[in-house]
Order: structure tokens, then C-alpha cells, then sequence
């Protein structure tokens, strides 16, 4: 025994170093290190905290993690009196008065407080991947990430307390609710049932669609009427579409049918009441197309890029997008729109109404509809609701970007480097690296940078000159 100590603290002096790890090549002098740091590529966790069931790669974290539940706080920062379970956490918590932040990324100009920050947000430039599924080898950034998703794979905490079916998401328990719960949101267009689920009603719909039987002979695009055959050869013939305007209201529709269905709005009571606004509806399909505002359900996807929409007629709309149909067109300045509705719109550009004030802040607004949502901004209505974290957002395209936090979607790819990002605005702004587009210059000493956020970092050189 004495002789091993005795090799060992010869070791320890001469830094002999003999075990070496075939991933990273990192070596170790002692066998017990290099088994343990192995556990940063297995993502091996042993030690499992008997109270939430987490686990840790060492038996100190778990130490440490226990104080969670015990609130333990031993360590307190004598600025501000705050209580930590860890002296480690103490000292990074300390930095915030201090303001130190000696780590600052060569890319973006980024400080960070500590150099464990710096080299993870780095891996949002280098778009390194490090821990990686061992069942379907999919990379993630951070070992959390890694950890939420082997839950598709094993575990499924999720459970019906009707059926006890489990699952691995709740979005996935919600959805499977409405079976028991009869709610039906999809609505068909073609024969007005309803189903639980968009894919159901996907599925219904495709017999529907299979008897589109009128063609357009310019390009062959098919239709299920003829009257639909026939408004879309005008997009070919240039013929501007003629609108019907009901006379009390002046909306304008493009078939007779939609003209006879909108009546119903004057005419009818509106039995069918929404219990989370309280608006009425005359008929019951109206009511659960509408409170797909309140749910945010999209059944109506687009097959070209994914997007999607609440009804069927904002998806044809859309489409136009891709296919670059603009039919309706403004005849002052000759542009021309995809839709009736935002044609109208947009003549009040020119005509400059704006017949609805806000009561707060007197802004004045040509659409009641923009009101409403500008409103939230004074109410902090915040409508749309995430299912996953509860956060609330003031519009549904604030709520779809934030649900990519959960999915870890990110369709925004970069041609050059095929980095992606989950929005177009980051994809926009990372490009600027590969262009070295610099658009905002300092206007004291004239440098230029490719963000924002590395000009306002540099302008404190000058005003720290100035003081």
C-alpha cells in the first residue's frame, strides 16, 4: 500500500499522465478521473436525487442539488444578501455588481461573465453539436436539450387520467384529450363535419379534393367548381373580378353564395356564444372557426412551405405567395394583391382614413382590427397563450415563433454555411458575417460593425474618455 501511494504521489509531481481519452484525447493521471470525465460523452448520470428523481454526473452536484429541496443557502453574497447552495454560484453572482465581463466573443462582441458562457454561446456560431442521441443520433447544443429529448425515445410522463394512455409531450396529451372530451375544432369546408384533430380532417378532405374535375387550360391548376375555375382565369385574362357589396354594410364578395351567408349576420340572432370572449355567432361551425383564435389551432397547412392557418381561405391566399398571383390590383398606384380584402385595405393608403381612435393614446388606425390589437399594448392583453410554459403573447406570430423554443425548430438555413436559425431576422443579421456587411458605424470615431450590439459595446470606450 505504501509502495502504490508512493507511485502515485510520484506521479501527481512528475505530471505523468497515461490514460487518454479517444474522443476528446484529453488525458488524465489517475484511471478513476479519466472514468468519470467519460461520463461527458456517454451523458451517463448515476447519481439520482431521491426526491425529483434528477440525476448528475457527480456525486458533489447531487450534494449540492439537494439544498434545492432542503433551501439551504449557506453562501451569502454581502452586497445585496442574496443565498446560494454553492460558493461557486456566490463568486458568478458577484460579477453582476462588479459588471466584469473578461469573455467576449470574436464573432458577435458578446461579453460574458464567466469562460463556460462564452464557450456555449459559441457554439451558436460554430453550430457545434456535441451531445448527441444515442438512439436516433441527433445533436444538441447543451446536455439539457439532449436530456428533454431522449423522452420521445423512453419516458412518457404525461399521463390521461381517463384512459391512462401516457406521453412524452403534453401538446400530445392535450390533443388526445379532446377524444374524450368530444371537442372537435377542425372544421370541413366541403360538408361542415367536424374532427379532433387536423389530421383526421386532412384525411377527410382528400375525398373531397379527389373530384376536381375542372381544369384551367392556361395552366393546369384543377378546381372542385366551376365558379371557382372561373374566377381563377381571370388572374390569366387580366380581367379585374366583379364584387358583390352588400347594401347595409358595403362588404364586397366575390360569389353570390358568400353574399347570401353573410346576410344572415343582419338578419339572425346569434345563439352560438363563445365562453372565453363572449361574441355571438349564428351558426355553430362560425363559433368553432372562431375559437381557433383562442387555441391557436392551424389545421390548414401549406404544402410548399409548412405555414399554418386558421381558416382554408387565409391557406389559399398564402399560396399566392409562392405562386405569385396577384389578381386584384390598385387602380392609383397600380399595385396589385393576392386578396380583395387587403386591396381594400390598401387603398386607404391614398384616401387617408383612419376613422378608429384608440381612447388611450388617440392613435388613429384606417382598420378596427388594427385597434384592437394596438389596444393590447395599453391592457397588456396577452391572448395567445404557449401550452408548454404558459407565457403569453399580444399576437399568434409572436406565439408560433416562441413555440420553436420547445420544438428546436429551425427552418431559416444559411446557404453559405448552413447554419440555421428559428427566425429569418437571426438568419438576416448572421449573414452580415459571410458579406461582412458592416451597417452601423460609430459617429464619433467612424468604426463600423455588423450589429447593433457591438456598436453600443464600442460607444462606452468613448463615453468612459468623456468622463
Amino acid at each position: 500500500m505504501r509502495e502504490f501511494m508512493s507511485r502515485k504521489d510520484t506521479m501527481a509531481h512528475t505530471k505523468e499522465k497515461q490514460f487518454v481519452c479517444d474522443i476528446c484525447d484529453k488525458v488524465f493521471s489517475q484511471k478513476g478521473n479519466f472514468h468519470v470525465h467519460q461520463r461527458v460523452h456517454t451523458n451517463d448520470r448515476p447519481f439520482v436525487c431521491d426526491i425529483c428523481g434528477k440525476s448528475f454526473r457527480y456525486s458533489g452536484n447531487l450534494q449540492e442539488h439537494t439544498m434545492v429541496h432542503t433551501k439551504e443557502k449557506p453562501f451569502v453574497c454581502d452586497i445585496c444578501g442574496k443565498g446560494f447552495s454553492r460558493n461557486g454560484t456566490l463568486q458568478m453572482h458577484q460579477k453582476v455588481h462588479t459588471k466584469e465581463k473578461p469573455f467576449v466573443c470574436d464573432i458577435c462582441c458578446q461579453s460574458f461573465s464567466q469562460k463556460g458562457n462564452l464557450q456555449q454561446h459559441q457554439t451558436v456560431h460554430t453550430n457545434d453539436r456535441p451531445f448527441v442521441c444515442d438512439i436516433c443520433g441527433k445533436g444538441f447544443r447543451y446536455s439539457g436539450n439532449l436530456q428533454e429529448h431522449t423522452m420521445v425515445h423512453k419516458e412518457k410522463p404525461f399521463v390521461c387520467d381517463i384512459c391512462g394512455k401516457v406521453f412524452s409531450r403534453n401538446s400530445n396529451l392535450k390533443r388526445h384529450q379532446r377524444i374524450h372530451s368530444n371537442a372537435k375544432h377542425f372544421l370541413c369546408n366541403f360538408c361542415g363535419k367536424c374532427f379532433s384533430d387536423s389530421g383526421w380532417l386532412q384525411k377527410h378532405t382528400s375525398g373531397h379534393t379527389k373530384g376536381k374535375s375542372y381544369f384551367c387550360n392556361t395552366c393546369g391548376k384543377d378546381f372542385s367548381s366551376n365558379s371557382n375555375l372561373q374566377i381563377h382565369q381571370k388572374v390569366h385574362t387580366k380581367e379585374k373580378p366583379s364584387v358583390l357589396r352588400h347594401h347595409i354594410c358595403d362588404k364586397s364578395f366575390l360569389r353570390k353564395g358568400n353574399l347570401h351567408q353573410h346576410q344572415t349576420c343582419h338578419t339572425i340572432e346569434e345563439p352560438f356564444v363563445c365562453d372565453i370572449c363572449h361574441k355571438g355567432f349564428s351558426r355553430l361551425g362560425n363559433l368553432q372557426q372562431h375559437q381557433r383564435v383562442h387555441t391557436n389551432d392551424r389545421p390548414f397547412l401549406c404544402d410548399i412551405c409548412g405555414k399554418g392557418f386558421r381558416y382554408s381561405g387565409n391557406l389559399q391566399s398564402h399560396t399566392s405567395v409562392h405562386t405569385k398571383e396577384r389578381p386584384f390590383v390598385c387602380d392609383i398606384c397600380g399595385k396589385g394583391f393576392s386578396r380583395n380584402g387587403t386591396l381594400q385595405r390598401h387603398q386607404k393608403v391614398h384616401t387617408k382614413e383612419k376613422p378608429f381612435v384608440c381612447d388611450f393614446c388617440c392613435q388613429s388606425f384606417s382598420q378596427k382590427g388594427n385597434l384592437q390589437v394596438h389596444q393590447r399594448v395599453h391592457t397588456n392583453d396577452r391572448p395567445f397563450v404557449c401550452d408548454i410554459c404558459g407565457k403569453g403573447f399580444r399576437y399568434s406570430g409572436n406565439l408560433q415563433e416562441h413555440t420553436m423554443v420547445h420544438t428546436k425548430e429551425e427552418p431559416f438555413v444559411c446557404d453559405i454555411c448552413g447554419k440555421v436559425f428559428s427566425r429569418n431576422s437571426n438568419l438576416q443579421r448572421h449573414q452580415r458575417i459571410h458579406n461582412n456587411e458592416k451597417p452601423f458605424d460609430c459617429d464619433i470615431c467612424g468604426k463600423c460593425f455588423s450589429n447593433s450590439g457591438c456598436l453600443q459595446q464600442h460607444a462606452v470606450i468613448h463615453t468612459k474618455k468623456n468622463s
